[in-house]
């Protein structure tokens, strides 16, 4: 499938296409360094039309019953599905990853408008009679008013949708503000919007860089900002919301580790581990970064995920049997390259080393092959940074509840996994690893749309997270209401 572009992405404004006044930046192919187009960094008086377009179709909005609201994201499934390849090979040029990649991440996405289509029932109230004498109370949920989404570069498709059909749902209007790195996604998902005849400024698109992400912070119509990307970032945006008197859940960073036991299945844990630590190039927040060995799955192991990092065919996630594309950016590759030379130069060895890799044909692309350090410290750097690519370090310890203290004292708490055969071990993993996602024999914990995307510590800052009633319960208010009628002259008018 061969797709064009247009020279200058465009906002999407009040029901219209609309070409910004801002400057621009390049939008860049990772696997070959080419320009795919241009978008546009636009302007905090931009950013002010979508917000007061979105607080003047409120009023109607909220007002539309709930089972008429989700008809449209009937019809948007409908059109997701149709454009389903399209859409996924997009993804894939503009953020590298393999095309089965972008076909899960956009089934994920699909998945969330499916559930928000069940908000008669997500959204109901409770009640309860005679709380005296004559007397009911109930409570229930209404719309917060205008909502944004700061979003990231890695999921262009899946992660606005953890919020987006829940807030609209629910009755909110909402402002899209897609990562500049990765903006095509969003334009190809809203000339689907388009076509649903939507009223005018329920749903907005505003491309920019941290200006617009400032504006969404401050703008006082604004009630709910949803963001995820790197914790220094992520608490930034919390502090700078929540003192603006909003609504506010932010995904951070991660380190997220996987115990391997010596009773668990190596071939399978090899296999699964290898497609946490090195899909989507190691770019997703439930990446597998450490893997802890404890006691005889030391040797086993680490000659078994250095054979499959070494093995593993990485380019262009467009052609067929790839299994690992570029990193985002050559920022992003050099980064990556300088955190493996940190992690050697702190004594851990290098199983296998994925820097400056030649793929033939792609020299200009942004790749770093899959990395294994060895004999990494527990307390070095390399063990405790966030790195964002396709490193797994090596850490052995003699018994899982050393393993478990060691993953108990990092800062991040985003996922914890652990193999074994075991189920007592497996209780007690789950029960005391402080970790928001666990995977029991799953490398990838990543909560189906029913489920909340949870994250504890220092990987999520606020009380809700994406997807499910979590998503519900975020972009509703709750109204308790308490009520007494007289009978004095009931029978008279019955």
């Amino acid at each position: 499938m061969t797709q064009t572009h247009p020279a200058m992405l465009q906002n999407y404004i009040n029901g219209q296409w609309s070409v910004s006044v801002g400057e621009s930046l390049p939008v860049i192919n990772p696997a070959n360094a080419e320009l795919l187009t241009q978008v546009p960094l636009s302007t905090a008086a931009e950013l002010n039309q979508a917000a007061e377009a979105a607080a003047t179709a409120f009023s109607t909005w909220r007002r539309t019953p709930a089972t008429q609201r989700i008809q449209y994201l009937f019809r948007l499934k409908g059109l997701m599905e149709e454009q389903f390849e399209m859409i996924a090979q997009t993804i894939t040029l503009e953020c590298g990853k393999t095309l089965d990649e972008s076909k899960g991440e956009l089934r994920r996405a699909i998945e969330n408008v499916e559930i928000a289509c069940g908000i008669p029932m997500m959204m109901q109230g409770n009640n309860f009679e005679d709380i005296a004498s004559g007397i009911d109370e109930f409570m229930i949920r209404q719309p917060l008013g205008v909502a944004a989404v700061i979003a990231p570069f890695n999921f262009p498709s899946m992660i606005p949708f953890w919020f987006l059909p829940y807030a609209l749902a629910c009755g909110n209007t909402y402002i899209i503000k897609p990562s500049e790195r990765v903006p095509l996604t969003m334009q190809k998902l809203f000339q689907l919007i388009d076509q649903l005849d939507l009223p005018k400024g329920v749903i907005n698109l505003v491309n920019g860089d941290k200006q617009i992400v400032e504006a969404i912070l401050d703008h006082p119509a604004i009630r709910a900002i949803s963001f995820v990307g790197s914790t220094p970032v992520a608490r930034y945006i919390y502090s700078r919301a929540a003192a603006n008197g909003k609504r506010v859940q932010c995904q951070g960073g991660a380190k997220n580790p996987v115990i391997i036991l010596p009773d668990a299945d190596l071939e399978m844990t090899t296999r699964i581990t290898a497609d946490s630590a090195f899909g989507c190039a190691g770019q997703r927040c439930l990446a597998a970064s450490i893997a802890i060995t404890v006691g005889e799955a030391r040797h086993s192991y680490s000659a078994a995920i250095a054979e499959t990092a070494a093995s593993r065919k990485v380019g262009n996630g467009l052609e067929a049997g790839v299994q690992m594309g570029p990193v985002i950016t050559a920022l992003s590759r050099q980064r990556i390259e300088s955190l493996i030379q940190l992690g050697i130069d702190e004594g851990a060895t290098p199983l296998v080393d994925g820097r400056s890799p030649q793929i033939p044909g792609y020299e200009q692309g942004h790749f770093v092959r899959p990395t294994v350090l060895q004999n990494v410290d527990p307390a070095s750097e390399i063990a405790k940074t966030e790195i964002f690519g396709p490193v797994l370090s090596l850490i052995h310890l003699d018994s899982i509840e050393a393993a478990i203290a060691l993953i108990n004292s990092g800062q991040y708490g985003n996922m914890a996994c652990l193999f074994t055969d075991s189920g007592a071990a497996a209780r007690k993993f789950r029960y005391e690893a402080e970790a928001g996602n666990i995977g029991i024999n799953i490398g990838v914990a990543a909560p189906m749309a029913f489920f909340p995307f949870s994250g504890w510590k220092d990987s999520f800052f606020g009380d809700l997270h994406g997807q499910g009633q979590h998503a519900v319960e975020f972009f509703t208010q709750t109204k308790v209401v308490v009520e007494r009628w007289s009978q004095k002259n009931w029978s008279r008018q019955f």
